[in-house]
Order: structure tokens, then C-alpha cells, then sequence
């Protein structure tokens, strides 16, 4: 038994996936129904978004306010192929122009955009999901850190480009939806994507592509570029006059995070049925990063767990207190910023682990190495230094 627990609990990280795993893919399901695992489903398609900014600003020092355009263009791009399947000339038969999106009809658009004509493939649309959010984040990165933006005048740059991206979005109606967006999705290659199978389907396939994604984050902090990645965020200078380009280690960083941030916005128009610039403004942007902070913008773990709690009380007081959620959530910020900078992580680290370690001690059990999701969780020097 002691050599099970050693080898479990001395994989850092491991001990902290199981649980997750146990929540999400048993206690969930057997507690919830269809609605409420589709509920949970949408709050894990923003923990995608809040995992890539813990890589990015956790340990990477780039605090985005704009991941709410990573999460739109995934978003889109998954509904664009979604409505042209459900805009086949026998179901627009009533248009005056049968076979394209209705709203393209009622802007008086007699054809299929060029742009719109390569999601008629699922192929193409998985590879624009999964492609489109990091180059975009490259080439905003490339814009930014190659001329040494960073800090504040970063975080306020990426929230005026979501801002304009609403903006395009709202104002091309006739090619986006405008502000009602992308709605009536009905199938995905012919299958109901609106049946109560189709959405438990989706919460499983988004619980597996989360965990493939925190699994990723993990890989790339283990490596060399994490470990300069973290002496980047700490000691810029120093890292760049040992020869090292930071401004391209930052785009990395930046365009995982992106990538990231896609696959969640498809999964949620998955399990929503529909995508509008709503869910990618600057409110949903802001709400990424206090997912992230009251997790615990160290722990990629924490980040489900931050967009678990958030997610469920915004549904609660919204609906009790609409007019106060968003006084409320400030408040959650500046609290999480004051009294618990490293957010639920960090007070499990300090209060929780030490007495599971310790009555594991009391049980026989020796640990060889600490086990825990990120390295600064556990080394107070390195999370004095992360609190600069």
C-alpha cells in the first residue's frame, strides 16, 4: 500500500487529475441530470479559456483581457458549419434565397460568402478550430512583444481587440448574425445535436478534450520552455541578456493559450446550439480571468474548478439578484486578489494538504516528491517571487 501511494502521490499533478476525473466523469453523472450535466458542460467549455490563462498569465506574466476572441472564433467557426447544415435548400425552401443562412436572406444577400464556402467541411471546420485562435494570438503576440508591450498597456490593448471584434461582429449582420448571432443549429452530420443523448455525449467529449488539454499545459511546464518560461515572467531582462528571445517565447505561450480558448468556444456552441458576440465581449473576457484567479492562476487544476464555482454562483445570484452579479463578481475579484492570491489552490496548499499529508505520514506513507499540478504551489520562494 505504501509503495502504491508513493508512486501515485510522488507524480505531480496525478493525485489532483484523479479526483478531477472522479467528480467530473462519476459524481457528476450520477447526480445530475441531463440539464444540469449540460449546464456543467458549458462552465467546463470556459475552463478551457481559464486553463490557457493560467499558462499565460500565471506563469507566463501576460494578464489578457481579450480570450473572449479565441473563444468566439472557435465558437464560430463551429457554428458556421453547424447552421450551413441545417441551411440545405429543402429546409430554406421558404427563403427567396433557398440553400443559405436566414439571415443572410433577410440582409438581402443572394449568395454564399466566399469565407462561409470551406465550413460546408467538417474537416476544414476542426482544422480552423483548432488553428485560427492560435494564429491569430501569434500575430497579435508578434504585433506586441516583439516591440516589448507588455504589463498593463498589454492588458488593455487585447481588451480594445475583443472590443473591435464585437463590434465587426454586431455591425456585419448579414455575414455574422449581428447581435442575435448564430442560432437554430440543429445537427452535426445529421445527427440531433439538440436530444438529451446528444448533450451527454457532449459533456463527456468536453470533460476528455479538457483533461487532453490540462494534460498539455502540464507536458509544457515540465519541459525546459516552462521552466524559462517562469524565469521570464520573473526576470525579464536577465533572461533576455542570457540570449534568449522572450518576445517569442511569450507568442508561444500566448497562441497555446488561443488554441486553447477554441476548442472551448466549439464545445459550447456543441452543447448551447448556437454562438453570439455576447459570449465573446468584454464581460465574458473579464469573467475568464477571475475563473482563472479564483481558481488559482498556478494551478491548471484550479482553473476547473474556479470556472466550476463562478459558473454555478453566477447561475445562482443572477437569478435572485440580477441587478447585483455584477457588483458580486467584482467583489469575488477583489477578494480573491486581497486575502487569497493564489485562489482555491493556494488555500488547499496551505490549509488542506498539509493535514492530508500529515495524517498520511501517521498511516505509514513516505512521500518522495510533493506531489502537486504546478511547481510554484509548493515552493514558497518561488510563489513569493510569482506574487511580484
Amino acid at each position: 500500500m505504501n509503495n502504491v501511494l508513493q508512486m501515485l502521490l510522488g507524480k505531480k499533478g496525478l493525485p489532483g487529475l484523479l479526483i478531477l476525473a472522479f467528480i467530473l466523469l462519476v459524481v457528476f453523472p450520477l447526480t445530475m441530470d441531463v440539464d444540469g450535466l449540460n449546464l456543467t458542460g458549458r462552465f467546463l467549455a470556459f475552463a478551457f479559456v481559464a486553463v490557457g490563462l493560467v499558462l499565460a498569465w500565471g506563469y507566463g506574466g501576460l494578464l489578457s483581457l481579450g480570450q473572449g476572441l479565441f473563444f468566439g472564433i472557435g465558437g464560430y467557426a463551429m457554428a458556421m458549419y453547424l447552421k450551413l447544415e441545417a441551411s440545405t435548400p429543402e429546409a430554406t425552401a421558404i427563403q427567396t434565397t433557398p440553400g443559405i443562412p436566414d439571415f443572410m436572406d433577410w440582409n438581402q444577400i443572394t449568395s454564399l460568402p466566399w469565407f462561409w464556402e470551406p465550413f460546408q467541411s467538417l474537416t476544414f471546420t476542426v482544422l480552423a478550430i483548432l488553428t485560427l485562435p492560435a494564429l491569430f494570438a501569434a500575430f497579435i503576440g508578434f504585433a506586441l512583444f516583439t516591440r516589448r508591450v507588455s504589463g498593463v498597456f498589454f492588458a488593455i490593448i487585447t481588451q480594445a481587440i475583443v472590443t473591435i471584434a464585437t463590434i465587426l461582429v454586431i455591425g456585419q449582420q448579414g455575414y455574422t448574425g449581428g447581435v442575435n448571432g448564430i442560432t437554430d443549429l440543429r445537427t452535426l452530420k445529421g445527427w440531433d445535436i439538440n436530444t438529451d443523448e446528444a448533450l451527454v455525449v457532449f459533456y463527456f467529449a468536453t470533460v476528455v478534450l479538457l483533461f487532453a488539454v490540462i494534460a498539455l499545459g502540464m507536458w509544457v511546464l515540465s519541459t525546459k520552455y516552462g521552466r524559462i518560461l517562469m524565469a521570464t515572467r520573473d526576470q525579464e531582462n536577465r533572461i533576455r541578456y542570457s540570449g534568449y528571445s522572450v518576445a517569442y517565447f511569450k507568442i508561444f505561450i500566448f497562441a497555446l493559450a488561443g488554441f486553447m480558448s477554441g476548442i472551448g468556444g466549439a464545445m459550447f456552441t456543441l452543447q448551447v446550439g448556437f454562438m453570439s458576440p455576447s459570449i465573446i465581449g468584454i464581460i465574458p473576457s473579464i469573467e475568464f480571468v477571475i475563473f482563472a484567479a479564483v481558481g488559482g492562476r498556478l494551478s491548471l487544476l484550479g482553473a476547473v474548478y474556479g470556472s466550476l464555482l463562478v459558473g454555478y454562483a453566477r447561475v445562482t445570484f443572477a437569478e435572485a439578484f440580477p441587478q447585483l452579479w455584477l457588483f458580486l463578481i467584482g467583489a469575488v475579484f477583489i477578494a480573491v486578489v486581497m486575502f487569497a492570491p493564489y485562489g482555491l489552490a493556494g488555500l488547499y496548499n496551505t490549509h488542506v494538504r498539509p493535514r492530508v499529508e500529515a495524517f498520511l505520514v501517521r498511516m505509514g506513507w513516505r512521500p518522495d516528491t510533493p506531489p502537486s499540478d504546478t511547481p510554484h504551489a509548493i515552493d514558497p520562494q518561488a510563489a513569493q517571487e510569482a506574487r511580484k
